[in-house]
Order: structure tokens, then C-alpha cells, then sequence
């Protein structure tokens, strides 16, 4: 089993055939993902050609879902239309909408992500890399060759360190990784990918990976502590961040002692949580906690 995206899930790409859509899209089929077609209105009618394999492009999220019964969407359109994008795909009844594109105003990510709540229809993003369940399928741009299946879950705010996990890890393999995005609103929540993990019977432990800013890490503690009985293995991006400085994704911002990466793992470790200072510390407590389990 996996959290969110099977073997069984129909993947609609919005611009595909923008130069990040067909490259993304290429890898995609090469892991297995049933990629069903692309959309962009100025080419409907078209297909592009990955190899010997030809996708049908729709001039419209409804006409490929008509046409192909397709359930997720991977978004790469330019910032300034990627609200519309996520909205026609909601409007369409798709159920998983995986942003990849980064820079959108906050105020476009708030609304398309409360239609989307509001329509059933879960947003992965923005700003993220998308999420994969190794063997299976693969919707966004993690590589799909840096490790297994397996029984870990991840969910992430960092790209690069859900790729890091993912490769130190890869030899006991993961069910499903999720880069749910580091801008201040995302469409899934630390505690969504906790609550479907602690209820995934294919999953035995979970990484959760978070970043200085914000009190999300907080709240996920909060909620490990009462909700999560699976083992949880943590780290923070940010110890070393110099005081009063800028760092990394928009939605790190910290104000006095809130939001620091010490408050973070302080947070977790009372909540049972192991932390690591560094990523490959943090692989090692994963690999000590399955051996003594």
C-alpha cells in the first residue's frame, strides 16, 4: 500500500509540453507513473511523443478526465497562472493536485487551497517537488532511482532533503515520500501525511522532515503525541541558520525563540521523537530504531 498515490492512479500533467513539463513528464513514465495525458489548451488534439510512447494532450483538465478517467494532476504552469490551473483541476473533480510551481502569491496559494478543501480535492504544494511511492508511481520530480520500496514514510518542507533521506535510506526503501512545499501556505499539512502514514499498514516508521519558521513542527508534535503510535524519527533544517538572518523558503521566518530549529526539536523530542542534528545522524536513528523494533 501507499499514502495518496498507487500504481492505480491516472496522472494528468498541466503543461506538459512547456520544456520542465516534457522533461518531468519523460521521467515519470520511465518510473512507472500511468501518465494519461497532458493539458494545454493551444494544443488539444495533439500528442507528444516520449520514446515510443505517445500522450494525448486535452485542450482541458475535464476533457482529459472524461476521456481517460484520470484522478491526480501534476501543475507546471508560470506562477501568475497556476491559481486557474489548480481551480479548473478542482472544478474537474480531480482528487490529488501536486504543484510543483514555485513563486506563487500567497493570496493565490489561500484561495485555490480552500476551493480545493472545499471541493474534496487534496493539494500537494506549492513550491514542492511532489511525492512518490517508489515502484509504484511517481507524480512531480523526485528521482525515482535514488532508493526502493520499502516501509518508511517521509513527508518534507525540503526538497533536497527528502532526495538526501531518500538516498541514505534507500536500502531499506520507503512506501511513500511527500514534499509537501516550505511556502507559509501548502495544501497538505505535516499532520495530513502523519494521520495517512499511522494509518497505511505498509508503513512501520516515519521521517518528518521540517525547517526553521513557523509553528508547524510544533503542531505536528502536538499531534504525534496524541494520534501517532509508530515510530517517529525527526530533523530540522536550520541549526546552524546565524540569528536575525534571512534563510531559505518563504515561510521561514523566525521571531525570537518561535520557530527556531531548538524549539522544533524540543517540541518533537517530547513528544517521542527521536532528532537528528544531521541528516545522515538522522538516517542512522531511522536504522537504529528498525533494529530494535
Amino acid at each position: 500500500m501507499a499514502i495518496f498515490l498507487t500504481e492505480a492512479s491516472k496522472v494528468l500533467v498541466q503543461g506538459m509540453t512547456g520544456a520542465e513539463g516534457m522533461k518531468h513528464t519523460r521521467r515519470m513514465l520511465a518510473a512507472g507513473t500511468d501518465v494519461v495525458g497532458g493539458v494545454n489548451p493551444r494544443k488539444a488534439g495533439r500528442t507528444a511523443a516520449f520514446g515510443t510512447r505517445e500522450v494525448p494532450v486535452f485542450g482541458s483538465v475535464r476533457d482529459g478526465v472524461e476521456a481517460t478517467g484520470a484522478d491526480v494532476t501534476v501543475v507546471f504552469v508560470p506562477p501568475a497562472f497556476a491559481k486557474a490551473a489548480v481551480t479548473e483541476a478542482v472544478d474537474a473533480g480531480i482528487g490529488l493536485a501536486v504543484v510543483i510551481t514555485e513563486g506563487i502569491p500567497v493570496h493565490d496559494s489561500v484561495a485555490f487551497t480552500a476551493h480545493a478543501r472545499a471541493h474534496g480535492t487534496r493539494v500537494v504544494g506549492p513550491n514542492c517537488p511532489g511525492l512518490i511511492s517508489p515502484g509504484r508511481s511517481n507524480a512531480g520530480i523526485i528521482p525515482a532511482d535514488i532508493t526502493e520500496p520499502g516501509r518508511i514514510g517521509l513527508v518534507s518542507k525540503s526538497g533536497t532533503l527528502t532526495y538526501q533521506l531518500m538516498h541514505e535510506l534507500r536500502d531499506i526503501g520507503f512506501s511513500t515520500c511527500v514534499g509537501i512545499g516550505g511556502d507559509p501556505v501548502v495544501g497538505t499539512s505535516h499532520i495530513d501525511c502523519l494521520t495517512a502514514f499511522q494509518d497505511d499498514p505498509d508503513t512501520d516508521l516515519i521521517v518528518l522532515i521540517g525547517e526553521i519558521g513557523g509553528d508547524a513542527e510544533e503542531r505536528a508534535a502536538a499531534h504525534i503525541r496524541e494520534h501517532v503510535t509508530k515510530p517517529v524519527v525527526g530533523y530540522i533544517a536550520g541549526f546552524t541558520a546565524p540569528e536575525g538572518k534571512t534563510m531559505g523558503h518563504a515561510g521561514a521566518i523566525v521571531s525570537g525563540s518561535s520557530g527556531t530549529a531548538q524549539a522544533k526539536k524540543a517540541a518533537l523530542a517530547a513528544a517521542g521523537v527521536g532528532v537528528g542534528a544531521t541528516p545522515t545522524e538522522t538516517a542512522r536513528l531511522v536504522q537504529s530504531v528498525l533494529t530494535h523494533a
